[in-house]
């Protein structure tokens, strides 16, 4: 009456319903006990971090480290390009000149 095929996958699907069923009930059980704990009390005042001021040697020494690291240079402009990286995007794509 049934083929072999059929017996099988009934049994595959037999499997796959009493895990499901398992792991439902797992979360279920876990739902409740989790619900059952007591949260930590919250400390009443919060915590004051003290704000850190970095003293001017350190400041020094650090950019005299960077310098040394990076080598001599200096920022000759700062402010905006005419040219975003945006607008550089859509020159390239639309631009009949093939690049190679």
């Amino acid at each position: 009456m049934f083929s072999l095929a059929t017996i099988k996958a009934i049994q595959i699907y037999g499997i796959a319903i009493a895990v499901s069923m398992f792991v439902a009930v797992l979360i279920k059980l876990l739902v409740l006990v989790t619900s059952r704990v007591k949260p930590a009390v919250a400390p009443q005042k919060p915590i004051e971090m003290a704000t850190a001021v970095i003293p001017d040697e350190v400041i020094a020494a650090i950019s005299a480290a960077l310098a040394v690291f990076n080598g001599p240079h200096r920022i000759l402009h700062i402010g905006e390009s005419k040219r975003s990286w945006a607008n550089e995007g859509r020159i390239a794509q639309h631009s009949h000149q093939p690049r190679h």
